[in-house]
């Protein structure tokens, strides 16, 4: 961004947000550029319908990365459009949440086609300006600036109406829209790509453990078929056991009214990364000590495996193990966190609702089981390799961000003419 130039003349805008603007640019209110439409109130007996011809928009359609809405999870018909009273979105005005939280993630969707919009959204058309400057123009602009004051925020149209912005003239408009597409979509590769890279990252280091787990570091060592699926052949030394027989499940309730208590949402899935969280409580549940294991036995949870570095207190949807003296506590982590361990564990899920892991499933299931000096070096090994791939999965994760941050500065700078776009770009 340091290339670009900054325009000949500049002037004050007169608007405190805006600050300094290009001579020729111009200051008005939204009223004048948009048009905003409201949404419509979707009984649940027409939801979940892909009959129509016509897509009803929610909150969740607008969450993808795409700047574009071209599918729904609902469509409509015209004849319920008429029955309904429904107003219709006109295309290429932007869709986005207008209440809640939702409203201040601030995502943008550009609609395709004649589209509905349920009322937690609200829809822009634009009038005097170019459709794709609006849709930058409006990534810079925060709805939160015009909640409403409450426990659920949610948009003062007025206040939107009457907020003022920055216009330049429509070529420049153009212009800017046609070079913000182009590297944007330039950034956006890149980051699609660290994603993908993380992701191979990720499949390594779980290949990494279960190869460990199941197979010992001996690649010279004589196998014998384990009898088990999930494990297939094990090193000859290794015994075949049940679960129960190395791990027990703890299932001593205590109640306290103040203790280190540990819910679902603090467990850092295949990190190994310690809790630290004290919090009030008052309930009855499990009580685990250090080196147990805590397993969420809910199928959202499944692969979240805790090797405790103190004691405290579990929710019921954690199952607590505790390492017999035969069983190293972080090899028995690294087994539950393995990807055959918890996908034989998923296929036994039971419930409709919310389907959750049985426990005596989990007792019942044979493991593999190294004698206790290889556990330990197995154990070793696996930590060793998987904190280098944690490192470079973070080193990914970091220049993600960068890219991110970088893309919403670039963005800001040119649509608010802080920076100038040299040259003619053909539209896109």
């Amino acid at each position: 961004m340091s290339k670009l130039e900054k325009y000949p003349k500049y002037k004050d805008s007169g608007v405190e947000w805006i600050g300094e603007i290009p001579e020729e640019w111009e200051v008005k209110k939204l009223k004048f550029l948009v048009k905003e439409h409201s949404g419509n109130g979707f009984p649940i007996t027409e939801q979940n319908n892909k009959q129509g011809t016509i897509p009803f928009y929610k909150v969740s359609d607008i969450n993808s990365n795409a700047d574009y809405l071209y599918n729904a999870n609902n469509y409509v018909t015209f004849d319920l459009i008429k029955n309904m009273k429904w107003n219709l979105v006109p295309i290429n005005s932007i869709v986005a949440a207008k209440i809640g939280e939702a409203l201040r993630k601030n995502h943008r969707k550009i609609t395709t086609e004649k589209s509905i919009i349920d009322n937690n959204c609200i829809a822009i058309e634009p009038l005097s300006i170019d459709v794709k400057y609006n849709f930058y123009l409006h990534k810079i602009i925060d709805f939160d600036w015009f909640s409403n004051p409450g426990a659920v925020p949610s948009i003062s149209v007025f206040k939107y109406k009457n907020f003022h912005v920055m216009l330049p003239p429509k070529q420049e408009q153009i212009k800017i829209a046609n070079y913000l597409d182009k590297k944007t979509a330039q950034i956006d590769k890149a980051i699609t790509l660290k994603e993908q890279l993380i992701e191979k990252l990720k499949e390594r280091r779980q290949v990494l453990i279960n190869d460990a787990i199941t197979k010992g570091l001996d690649k010279n060592a004589k196998m014998k078929d384990s009898g088990v699926e999930w494990i297939g052949e094990i090193p000859e030394g290794w015994e075949v056991k049940k679960l129960k027989y190395s791990l027990k499940l703890q299932n001593k309730k205590i109640r306290i009214e103040e203790q280190q208590v540990v819910a679902l949402e603090n467990i850092e899935s295949f990190t190994g990364k310690y809790i630290e969280t004290t919090s009030k409580y008052d309930g009855e549940d499990n009580f685990f000590q250090k080196n147990d294991i805590l397993f969420g036995k809910l199928r959202p949870y499944l692969a979240k495996v805790f090797l405790c570095k103190t004691e405290g207190v579990a929710f019921g949807d954690l199952l607590v193990f505790r390492p017999k003296n035969n069983f190293n506590s972080k090899f028995a982590f690294y087994l539950l966190i393995s990807a055959q361990f918890i996908k034989t564990v998923d296929s036994s899920t039971y419930g409709s609702k919310m389907p959750r892991a049985s426990s005596s499933f989990i007792n019942e299931m044979l493991i593999g089981v190294p004698p206790k000096e290889e556990q330990i070096q197995i154990a070793e090994y696996i930590e060793a390799n998987t904190q280098k791939i944690d490192k470079a999965i973070d080193l990914q994760q970091k220049q993600i961000e960068k890219l991110k941050e970088y893309k919403a500065t670039l963005i800001d700078s040119v649509v608010t003419g802080k920076v100038r776009i040299c040259g003619q770009l053909p539209h896109s």
